[in-house]
């Protein structure tokens, strides 16, 4: 069960205190608290765990600081929607705002090489009005000889060019609870230029330990990748690991399925499960386009395969699109093949722009149908 209280509930107000108190005494019930921070209110949810089929919905619902009550299901508790379309979908981190509805582009380096390649995507990434961007420094990789990223070493002149260009959010992923550390140290040296959002890898997608370590900080939401050889269903309990350790800002990734079916695509695209995230959980939902097709051909009219997949992803409703880009993509120390060039950018904004009213667009068609 599921209790909702009123924006912006102070939590030494008379009414919590009387709420909390209450439902603390309720026998054979633990309760799990969960702040959210919108872009203009603040939302608390109180988890009520364990025998709730007996208690009375209407009982705590007319408790002082209780908006309303849900009855939720096993799936999902914390991120599902539980068929209650009032529930807020996205939180607010360092300015930016992450929801079900709004859209931003996470274009960057896979791997970051150099300094001044950071410098240069960044700042074609300011001129062009984004504050999002992503940036590699540890990187798993398959072949133990491979590059694995420059690690705490690069953090400095990352978050420094970052903070210079205005970016506000830096996606980038970790492969190990130490690397929380080295990030927050590093950000905490420099005074916070930037922010970032903590990125789990497909491979770590079911690495659990990982999982709680990462949910048990508050600083940082969290960009979680599906598993590439898993279904759907266990890829959205991982993100639910993730919230029952106490942070719910977490963002889906869909970056496409390992089979020998998406041949020539580096994976099967699975873009089409945008919506399906969307409906069945609270949180918003991003496409990797880059790790999907694995190349950057062009198709005969001219478009590249990239952005023929972002944009079945913007058209289907996605909330956020990760995208390499490289200055120099052929001395690119990962994925250069994939890596969209500089020159490229404004189109691929432009296109993406396009789709993203498109689907605004096929929304309001279905709206009125329903009216």
């Amino acid at each position: 069960m599921l209790a909702i209280l009123h924006p912006d509930t102070q939590l030494d107000s008379p009414e919590y205190k009387h709420t909390l108190e209450f439902l603390k005494n309720l026998p054979g019930v633990t309760l799990r608290v969960h702040e959210i921070q919108g872009a203009q209110k603040k939302l608390t949810e109180i988890y009520l765990l364990g025998d709730t089929k007996s208690l009375s919905k209407e009982e705590i619902a007319a408790l002082p600081a209780v908006e309303r009550v849900i009855r939720i299901s096993d799936d999902y508790r914390i991120l599902g929607r539980h068929h209650d379309e009032q529930r807020q979908t996205g939180f607010t981190y360092n300015g930016v705002h992450f929801d079900q509805d709004n859209l931003h582009v996470f274009a960057g380096l896979c791997a970051v090489d150099n300094a001044e390649h950071v410098d240069i995507m960044m700042r074609a990434l300011a001129e062009h009005g984004q504050v999002c961007t992503r940036m590699g420094a540890y990187k798993p990789r398959t072949n133990p000889y491979s590059f694995q990223g420059h690690g705490k070493a690069c953090l400095p002149y990352v978050f420094e060019n970052a903070g210079k260009h205005g970016i506000k959010v830096v996606a980038m992923e970790i492969t190990h609870e130490s690397h929380i550390e080295e990030i927050d140290t590093c950000l905490e040296k420099l005074g916070r230029p930037t922010g970032v959002m903590l990125q789990v890898g497909t491979r770590n997608t079911q690495n659990f330990e990982l999982l709680k370590a990462i949910g048990r900080q508050r600083e940082y939401p969290v960009l979680l990748k599906r598993g590439f050889g898993i279904t759907l269903n266990e890829s959205l309990n991982a993100a639910e690991y993730l919230a029952s350790e106490g942070n719910a800002n977490v963002i889906f990734c869909l970056r496409g399925m390992k089979t020998e079916a998406g041949l020539p695509h580096r994976n099967m695209v699975d873009f089409a499960h945008v919506p399906t995230v969307k409906r069945l959980t609270r949180m918003p939902v991003c496409v990797d386009p880059s790790h999907s097709v694995g190349n950057r051909d062009l198709a005969p009219d001219g478009i590249s395969d990239v952005m023929h997949a972002t944009a079945q992803g913007v058209i289907a409703g996605a909330n956020m699109v990760l995208v390499d880009f490289h200055p120099k993509p052929e001395k690119a120390l990962v994925d250069g093949p994939q890596a969209l060039l500089m020159d490229e950018l404004p189109y691929f904004l432009e296109d993406i722009s396009l789709c993203h009213d498109t689907w605004r667009k096929r929304e309001q068609i279905y709206q009125r149908a329903k009216g």
